[in-house]
């Protein structure tokens, strides 16, 4: 489970009858309306195929407590309308992460409120996802995977943090979302452990051809007549201190790390006796991909930049660059009802150069994308993320297996 955060961006790629995500209307009068939907996930997860433990980048050996089980992995409830005026939207959502009971943020009541002037610009305010990556530009749970980015993905992206947005269109087929924020993942971190600097922002901008879609799902469910191209771009900064992190197995953790999977300001992270307490994060996203007739490629390229250390004794490093890429293939095998997909990742870093592809086939029993089945199979070479909610853990080699079963109504 690696879930986004709702986004005042609703409107779905429509199937026959229901749209995903689209709910049940509770409510429409005169000064307001309530829609209800809401998102189930059951996953099964095995991961008894990789190493019991990896060496890190400065040779200590740490265990890893390989996961076989079965979790009522996400139930999340959804209530979006407008008050008073149709151009004042809200959405309120209670979003679970059971994967992760007995963590702090495993259990979030929030929302955001949005004043719609036009099509071109959109004001919002309250929790929302940073641009930072094509992921989090408002498709979930739209992806090929069910719940979980690529490794790629997940390490380099920005997460979901309170602040204030923009959206909107620029012309018919160009779009944008800009955003300044608190920091770079708040779930999981109180308003205590923030900084005072509000230094955090990022910025998105794609551009569409024939009927891609504003909100840029993976796959070609709809069997596009045309070939359907979009490219994008995103970029974010944020100066981060250790206590603005979130816990090591906190949901939707976007923790700064290493590319062996180090947090940056883990103690004697870098060197014995010392530790980061300060850094600047900065992250430019380059997408790209193209849909026809059941079929689809995608292509995100990643550069990072780490800089403007502060520490508690010396460190051997004033500057870090990573960088890296995912590929995302799909094809649907029955019209409608079935799709086969893979994924690669690769990342390039100084303290290690891990990868991951995957496999996996999505089942619409229903001929519908709101309710699928999602066996899949993944194959980890050093995984540098991982969290409880998450089916990689940090380090992981070798082979790991899931079943999802997940209804998005």
């Amino acid at each position: 489970m690696n879930t986004t955060m709702p986004d005042s961006i609703t409107v779905k790629e429509s199937d026959e009858g229901h749209r995903g995500g689209s709910g049940f209307k509770l409510a429409d009068g005169k000064y307001g309306s309530m829609t209800l939907s809401f998102y189930v996930l059951v996953r099964y997860l095995n991961q008894m195929g990789i190493d019991d433990s990896y060496t890190n980048h400065n040779g200590d050996v740490i265990s890893i407590d390989r996961r076989q089980d079965l979790q009522f992995q996400k139930s999340n409830l959804y209530f979006r309308g407008w008050v008073a005026d149709p151009k004042i939207r809200y959405t309120v959502f209670v979003w679970t992460s059971n994967a992760t009971l007995g963590q702090g943020a495993q259990i979030v009541v929030a929302g955001n409120l949005q004043y719609k002037f036009n099509k071109y610009f959109e004001l919002g305010i309250g929790i929302n996802g940073l641009p930072s990556v094509r992921s989090i530009l408002g498709q979930w749970p739209e992806w090929l995977r069910s719940d979980a980015r690529p490794i790629a993905d997940e390490y380099f992206r920005g997460s979901f943090t309170t602040g204030i947005y923009a959206q909107g269109q620029i012309t018919d087929n160009v779009f944008y979302k800009a955003m300044l924020g608190n920091n770079l993942s708040q779930l999981g971190v109180d308003a205590g452990q923030l900084d005072n600097k509000m230094d955090t922002w990022s910025g998105a901008i794609w551009w569409t051809t024939n009927n891609f879609g504003r909100i840029p799902t993976y796959g070609d469910y709809e069997k596009h007549a045309k070939p359907a191209t979009i490219l994008g771009g995103a970029y974010t900064r944020s100066t981060e201190n250790r206590q603005s992190q979130p816990d090591t197995d906190a949901p939707e953790n976007s923790q700064i790390r290493l590319s062996d999977g180090t947090g940056i300001f883990s103690l004697n992270a870098f060197a014995p006796n010392t530790q980061v307490i300060n850094a600047k994060y900065q992250m430019t996203a380059i997408n790209t991909g193209v849909k026809y007739n059941g079929y689809s490629f995608d292509a995100e390229v990643f550069m990072r930049w780490l800089s403007d250390f502060e520490t508690t004794g010396p460190i051997p490093v004033t500057k870090l660059f990573d960088s890296g890429f995912t590929l995302q293939g799909s094809a649907m095998l029955i019209d409608k009802k079935l799709q086969a997909y893979g994924t690669y990742s690769y990342i390039n870093g100084d303290y290690g150069k891990p990868w991951e592809v995957t496999c996996g086939v999505n089942w619409f029993p229903f001929k519908t994308k709101f309710f699928r089945i999602n066996p899949e199979v993944m194959y980890e070479s050093h995984a540098p993320v991982g969290y409880l909610s998450y089916p990689t853990q940090v380090g992981s080699k070798g082979v790991i297996g899931m079943l999802n079963v997940e209804l998005n109504y």
